[in-house]
């Protein structure tokens, strides 16, 4: 008697949920533990499965109730008790059988990204994350159900039940709309936005204002050491100096220019940026031959790796400027504060070009623009091709530009045909060129103009590579041949190849030349063809790259 009411007990639960919904959301969750672009780390391989789970067992549930909705024949009671238990005995297996292997996918990443394998994945551990994830987000359906219940009744009062129906399902999405975006993310990103203020406001015991007069921060200096701000501090005080330039040259080098200005600098964009151009001209910046204008990311960080090598390839005779425009990591900034990024970047480009246009081209510096990630985004978005056809600057390098690159996008769509989507060539290469860890920018046929544009980007990097569109068709980019750091036993899988990649977004996993993380060597390659410095051949560029590569070595050793 005992077990039989325990077997009943496990059955009125087993059949609360739906049979159709829990084998949709195992294969779902199934598919989730296969490879996506980069390796992911235990917690957020539990939420890319819980949330795969979820939507599959949701496609299930609304399915189901359509087939019941249009009175197909449904199975009595005691089959249909059967299916919930056929369906729980097929779910298990599948789970098991992809986690035996999850291993297996996850190392055929590591591999070609030569990390060392894992020798399991944590299954259960997996499971209670996923499950977890499963339970809230049934809670808020479950919420949201009451709420929509509530609402219609109240409204059934007054007008017909299928209006009162409509009616409260969007009175229901509204009220959860606004209170998710408008109170909680709202007040979210205002704890976070005055943290990471907190953050950059506070002074690093390990860095002290530069005594030289000709470094921003310094008593001199129109920029104050606090107005730098964390990352600006950091900036013009640990890059290469001429000394160590000269060390590795064999020859006398001057101190690379560093100007940065921080967001607490000046209220407004266009008063920060006049501040850095006059700070740029008192420390002779437009002396230089070289002048780089970086657009920084989120958090005002310029990659050391893009900085330090362009210095050693123009052997110190070069000016860098930038502002600082959020406090806020990337992805965040990009949510709340991408109009206020284009702002400030299209505010510096405006008063460092006009200047530079104004000099005599025989006298000034070449320009060139930078940026990263998010800073690739708003220095494509810093100015208008009809602004500088007259007078253009250089050239620009953008490296690991964001999938809502609207420039990026276009030429990558509009490629030579034959030409891969990680890896595009784009009218023989005589404008925009692409390059990655593998092909250079001078691997491509053709002449290379004196205006010109290159992207450096790694086929494995989901923020350049994530696609909203693929929740219903495959990408472009994973089409044969694949570029040569994606796993072979990638696949895509409807709903659950866009979940991955929406988590592979906020996971920092890749070593440097993979994902995200761009390696110095590769920046090296990209600004030697880029800008062309005199007096490099491929041997002198190897003993470079060699240079870098053993420096990040012994970073990594301590």
């Amino acid at each position: 008697m005992k077990l039989r009411s325990q077997q009943q007990w496990i059955t009125s639960h087993l059949t609360r949920f739906s049979g159709v919904g829990l084998v949709l959301g195992t294969l779902f969750f199934a598919f989730s533990l296969t490879p996506s672009l980069i390796p992911r780390p235990l917690i957020a391989q539990g939420i890319v499965s819980g949330l795969s789970f979820t939507a599959g067992y949701a496609l299930g549930v609304m399915g189901h109730g359509l087939w019941r909705y249009l009175h197909l024949p449904a199975p009595n009671a005691r089959l249909e008790t059967y299916f919930h238990w056929l369906a729980a005995a097929v779910s298990l297996s599948i789970a098991a059988l992809f986690l035996w292997r999850a291993a297996e996918w996850q190392n055929s990443i590591r591999q070609l990204m030569e990390m060392e394998p894992v020798s399991g994945t944590h299954p259960f551990s997996i499971a209670l994350i996923a499950l977890g994830v499963f339970a809230f987000l049934m809670l808020m359906a479950l919420l949201f159900r009451r709420t929509f219940r509530l609402l219609s009744r109240k409204l059934a009062y007054i007008l017909p039940r299928r209006v009162a129906y409509v009616l409260g399902t969007i009175a229901a999405i509204a009220l959860f709309w606004l209170v998710i975006e408008g109170v909680i993310f709202s007040y979210a990103l205002k704890v976070a936005d005055r943290s990471f203020q907190q953050v950059d406001e506070l002074m690093q015991s390990d860095l002290s204002p530069p005594e030289d007069p000709l470094k921003p921060g310094s008593a001199e200096s129109l920029i104050s050491w606090e107005a730098l701000g964390s990352r600006g501090r950091r900036f013009v005080t640990e890059g290469p100096s001429g000394a160590q330039i000269g060390d590795f040259l064999g020859e006398e080098a001057p101190d690379p220019v560093r100007v940065y200005v921080g967001l607490n600098a000046a209220e407004t964009p266009t008063e920060r940026a006049e501040l850095a151009l006059e700070e740029l001209i008192r420390v002779g910046g437009f002396e230089r031959s070289v002048l780089v204008l970086a657009t920084p990311t989120g958090r005002g960080w310029i990659d050391p790796g893009s900085q330090d090598t362009v210095e050693y390839l123009h052997r110190g005779d070069i000016a860098t400027i930038a502002a600082q425009y959020s406090y806020l990591p990337s992805h965040l900034s990009l949510i709340s504060e991408a109009d206020y990024g284009v702002e400030n970047a299209r505010a510096l480009f405006a008063v460092v070009y006009d200047y530079w246009s104004s000099l005599p081209s025989d006298e000034r510096p070449r320009l060139y623009l930078f940026g990263l990630s998010l800073g690739a985004l708003n220095s494509d978005l810093s100015f208008d091709l009809y602004d500088i056809i007259d007078d253009p600057f250089n050239g620009a390098l953008w490296a690991g530009p964001p999938f809502r690159s609207d420039t990026w996008k276009r030429i990558t769509a509009d490629r030579d045909p034959g030409s891969p989507a990680w890896l595009p060539r784009f009218r023989d290469g005589s404008v925009v060129r692409f390059m990655n860890q593998t092909q250079g920018l001078q691997d491509v046929p053709g002449e290379w103009g004196n205006f010109r544009i290159a992207y450096l980007q790694y086929a494995s990097d989901p923020i350049t590579f994530f696609e909203p569109a693929s929740f219903w068709r495959e990408p472009d980019w994973m089409y044969s041949p694949r570029g040569p750091d994606v796993s072979p036993d990638l696949r895509w899988y409807p709903v659950v190849t866009m979940l991955q990649l929406l988590v592979d977004l906020t996971t920092e996993s890749a070593p440097p030349g993979f994902g995200h993380e761009i390696a110095a060597e590769d920046y090296i390659d990209a600004w030697a063809a880029l800008s062309e410095p005199p007096g490099w051949d491929e041997e002198s560029l190897k003993r470079l790259r060699d240079f870098f590569i053993q420096a990040r070595e012994a970073r990594i050793q301590h």
